[in-house]
Formats: structure tokens, sequence, C-alpha cells
């Protein structure tokens, strides 16, 4: 569904003119699609929910019963999700760490390092012995694995299978791996494999990436005469924000998984989504400023934009969004502006080419003063985009629950 629900529609509209833009959060949603989705899986899968999507507290809070810890990539990450969910499972991903944030983890008691290379490793191990030397934190070794061109096709974005920052290069696997069961580091254990190496993908696609990750990581594992408790298959699971009504089918998904882990009785596979959980609960709520036409083609210029809103000009595409009429009396003296074609870009306030939200939307009879609420904002939108460019106001926040 892309159109907002009646509780949506109607806050939005209620929303006074200072208060916009506005995202809007719509918790029981949230929690009756994460339900959903944890019913889908196997009970050997475990869902680590991947904060970087959306570290709001309250989405945090809503997902804690339906998912078994949360991924974190940055002290920043750590410390805020340490806050907001306390007591919680934490896995410590993302390259790049540094020896204070690695210690801070360890001061946390983060049961799970993703280690992003022999560097890291290394730097980890110290860290233990010296900070806290009975934790013996649990390592999963990230590594890029190749993948076929035919296993990329349907990928949004690639983070392995070609030259990346991200993982540990499999040439390396074997050395890696015997430092930690040759007696090198008896302060770390080895838990197995993470490999997050595309996303975008639909249910076929990622299962074939999971069996593949699977057998790679399980042959590893043999060469070595050791047991890999737990293998880390990533994220990536598709939103389609061009056809937002066609879901990625976790039923299909977990029933996939269920046949994989048959063959294997004594493992446990871990995912981390993030978008395909939260993206659909939200909302970025504005109103038309202006309504103009420049070269044949009529523009709606809205409060805020790609600066709240960063989404589709990262992804480059069109946020899809529903017009909400202001039938209101208009307050102004002057007149309003009105389209006069069928459909109408909408852009933001930033002085930049760049600042479209969506273009060519169904909108006749658009007005300065009617609202517009953009679908999919529930993950990476505001937090990963460039707030301070142009120093317009920053949106409100409502996160919307039943009473």
């Amino acid at each position: 569904m892309t159109a907002p629900s009646e509780r949506v529609r109607e806050r939005t509209q209620a929303l006074a003119f200072d208060e916009l833009p506005a995202y809007l959060y719509d918790l029981d949603a949230l929690r009756t699609h994460a339900a959903a989705v944890r019913r889908a899986l196997p009970e050997r899968v475990e869902v680590y929910y991947a904060a970087k999507a959306n570290p709001e507290p309250e989405i945090l809070a809503a997902l804690g019963p339906h998912v078994d810890g949360y991924e974190v990539s940055s002290g920043g990450e750590l410390a805020h999700v340490a806050k907001a969910a306390p007591g919680r499972a934490l896995a410590f991903g993302g390259p790049g760490k540094t020896p204070a944030e690695i210690a801070a983890a360890l001061e946390l008691g983060v049961g799970r390092f993703h280690v992003e290379s022999e560097y890291e490793l290394h730097m980890l191990a110290e860290l233990t012995a010296r900070l806290a030397p009975e934790a013996r934190p649990g390592v999963l070794l990230r590594f890029n694995l190749p993948l076929s061109d035919a296993s990329l096709e349907g990928s949004s974005l690639a983070m392995g299978g070609r030259p990346t920052p991200f993982g540990l290069d499999p040439s390396q696997a074997d050395s890696v791996v015997r430092l930690l069961t040759d007696g090198t580091y008896p302060q770390l254990e080895l838990l197995g494999v993470h490999a997050h190496l595309a996303s975008g993908l639909d249910a076929p696609e990622l299962l074939t990436m999971s069996e593949s990750i699977v057998a790679w990581s399980l042959a590893l594992a043999e060469r070595h005469a050791v047991r890999f408790a737990e293998i880390n298959v990533g994220g990536g699971m598709s939103v389609d924000y061009a056809r937002p009504e066609d879901r990625f089918d976790w039923t299909a998904y977990g029933q996939g998984l269920a046949r994989l882990l048959a063959t294997h009785q004594d493992l446990t596979l871990r995912i981390e989504p993030g978008r395909a959980l939260t993206a659909y609960c939200g909302w970025y709520a504005t109103e038309v400023l202006d309504v103009k036409e420049s070269h044949g083609e009529e523009f709606a210029v809205v409060r805020g934009g790609t600066h709240h809103l960063r989404t589709p000009a990262t992804k480059g595409h069109d946020q899809p969004c529903t017009v909400l009429p202001n039938d209101q009396p208009w307050p102004h003296p002057w007149p309003r502006s009105v389209a006069r074609q069928d459909r109408v870009t909408f852009a933001g306030q930033l002085c930049t080419p760049k600042d479209v939200l969506s273009r060519r939307v169904p909108a006749p009879g658009l007005r300065a003063g009617d609202r517009v609420a953009f679908a999919l904002a529930g993950a990476y939108a505001w937090n990963i985009s460039h707030h301070d460019f142009l120093m317009h106001p920053r949106p409100t926040f409502h996160f919307l629950r039943d009473a």
C-alpha cells in the first residue's frame, strides 16, 4: 500500500504550519510487519536489526519483541543503541573500527564482532587481552566472497563480489582462520562467517546467495576441522520504490532457509534486515509552497526537500507520494498558485537542481497549500540526509500508536 492510512492522513492534515515538514512513523504498522516477518522465518534463523536503517529509539523499541538483537556499525551507533535498548544483544560490524570503539564495545560486553581485516583481528585480540581478558568475545569473519555477474543483476548496491573496502579477501581465509584455531588468539572465539554481499535482492536471488555463502563457509570450516556455530548471510532484502506494493516475499524466503537448515542440523543462520523492516512505516509529510511552469514542465516547490529525505537523490528514484488537498480557506491576500497540467514534479527548497523528490506525479489541480505525504520514508531517510545545507528548519517527528 502506498496511500497513507487514515491515521497518517488525518495527522498530516492536522499538523500546524510550523510543524511541517514532519516525519510520521506508524509504530503499530511496524510491529505488525515485524511480527509477520518473524513468523515467516524458521526457528534457527536469528534476526538482528541493522540500526543504520533507522536508529530512532521508538523504532528500536517497537522492533524489540520481534528481533534477537541489533547490528551497529560505529561507536556512535553502539552507544545510542545500548542506551535505547539496554541489555539486548549487539553485533559490532562495519569497516574502519577504531581502538576506542572496540574498547567501548568490550566494556559494554558486546558478544559478536564482525571482523573486516586481519589488522582488525590483531587489534581486537590485543585489546581483549588487555581490557577484557575474561570476556572471550565471538568473532565472525566477514568475507568479500566472489559472485557471478548474474548474482548481481537484481542488486541495487553491491558490497561484495568485486573490489570494495568491505571484508576480507577470500585468499586470506585459511591464514586468518588459523589465527583463531591454532592457539594464537585464545581470548577470541571463532563463531563463523559473515557475508553481506549485495542489497536490493528479491527472495529467490537472496536465497541463491545465502546458499552460496553457507556452502563456501562450511567448506572453509571442513578444511580446518572446526565447527561454525553460525553463519551471517546479511540483509539486502528488496524494497521497490517504483512498485512499493511488490514487497519482499518473506514467506518464500523463510521456506527456502528452512530447506537450507534441514541439511545442517547444528547451524544457526543470522540475517540483518534494515530497510525491509522499517521503510514502510514511515512518511515524510510536507506542504506545497508554490506551483510554477518552467520550459513546459510544472514544478511544485515544497517545504523541506532532499536535505530531509535524501533517499530519492542517493538512489536516483522517485519517492512514491500522495497529495492531500487542503480545502481550508486560503489565509493570504495573494492568489494561490495552481497546476495547469496533469503532472507535476515535486522539488525542495535547496539551491540545486538535484533537490527533486518525485518526477511527473499525477496531480491535476494541485495548489499551493496542499499537503504531500511521501511514502517508504522509514529507512535511510532522515538519518542519511545532509541536514544543515542551507540551514532550513529541521522536521518534526511524530510516532503514531494506539492509545
